[in-house]
């Protein structure tokens, strides 16, 4: 599939969006970014199973047009790895990614054009702009807002009443065919860890509360300063006889923030069943990483979360200004039993 068009006076699209199979194992995926890799340097992996590649310097290089690179590695996932592709390509990231999700097929290519994107976009209907979540797209139906046309005709002050602030100011611009974001290299790691070792063994509950509570604020900080958040968290317990337990709870949404994080944590140290173990050292790690930008924000009615929420953030203000021990964990809140 391809409708990139000739192109006179304007900028090449150099936008590039693949996506894979889904439920794609994990070693595949890390195979496909390879084969993005060989293409161009800068390459910003989209776990589980998606990826961003800006083609800018590889047009010059490959002395070819971007469809064709599309084409290009459609031809080496299928004949290296057994995998097709939908690639979709664009000036933007939001126009590269819209137009993956276009192809219905197993694989394909459609590549849109800078003087294309509005006539294209503008027919489509409104919940297949990439960005626009189900929520919003179906108060924009509600209003009569059905396409991505009549979306980009409405003034933003309106959608700003009818989506919030700056989802209203967003979904307008991607509507237009502006979305100024870079393609940002980025290889995600599959995990993040932070360990507590204790100067001597332990058997006092309060201390490896306080000491899983401290791991708790600094994986959570660490995820945010990735901008990852974590599907899954793993507790490992090291005890002094050299034994080691170790359980894993997915998360039910992903998270990188201290309040869900702690509460797993919790889970996980009550289902060790803790009682004159001594203890040497706690790992905590989040698994199964995403970036953060693909975690769905939920409304919440809970105003003591969104306060909780609130504070975290100028916790991590506080550390960036002065340092990550500028502000300790809680441990001299009550420690409670999850439930």
């Amino acid at each position: 599939m391809n409708d990139f068009g000739k192109q006179t006076g304007t900028a090449p699209a150099t936008v590039m969006h693949v996506r894979c199979p889904d439920r794609l194992p994990e070693e595949t995926y890390r195979r496909v970014l390879e084969l993005l890799a060989g293409l161009s340097p800068v390459v910003q992996a989209l776990p589980p199973s998606a990826a961003l590649v800006e083609l800018k310097g590889a047009l010059r290089y490959h002395g070819t047009d971007a469809a064709h690179l599309g084409e290009v590695l459609r031809v080496r996932t299928i004949s290296h790895l057994g995998v097709d592709v939908r690639v979709g390509i664009g000036p933007t990231i939001t126009v590269a990614a819209t137009a993956s999700a276009q192809i219905t097929h197993p694989g394909g290519v459609l590549a849109i054009a800078p003087e294309q994107v509005t006539d294209w976009l503008a027919p489509l209907p409104v919940e297949a702009l990439h960005g626009i979540s189900p929520r919003h797209a179906a108060v924009l139906r509600d209003y009569g807002i059905h396409s991505v046309g009549l979306l980009a005709a409405v003034s933003p002050a309106t959608v700003q009443r009818l989506l919030g602030k700056t989802a209203g100011r967003l979904a307008v611009a991607r509507a237009r065919g502006i979305d100024p974001r870079p393609v940002v290299p980025r290889a995600l790691p599959a995990s993040a860890a932070v360990r507590h070792r204790f100067a001597s063994h332990t058997l006092d509950g309060a201390v490896v509360r306080t000491a899983l509570l401290d791991l708790v604020v600094r994986l959570g900080l660490q995820l945010r300063r990735r901008g990852q958040a974590a599907r899954a968290i793993t507790l490992t317990l090291r005890f002094a006889d050299g034994s080691r337990w170790e359980k894993t709870r997915r998360l039910p949404e992903p998270s990188a923030h201290e309040d869900d994080v702690r509460t797993v944590a919790y889970r996980l140290m009550d289902a060790a069943g803790l009682q004159r173990a001594r203890l040497t050292g706690i790992v905590l790690k989040g698994e199964d990483l995403i970036d953060a930008g693909q975690v769905a924000e939920q409304i919440s009615l809970d105003g003591a979360r969104e306060s909780r929420l609130v504070a975290e953030q100028a916790m991590d203000r506080i550390r960036d200004k002065f340092g990550p021990g500028s502000v300790g964990p809680a441990a001299v809140l009550p420690l409670r039993r999850a439930s």
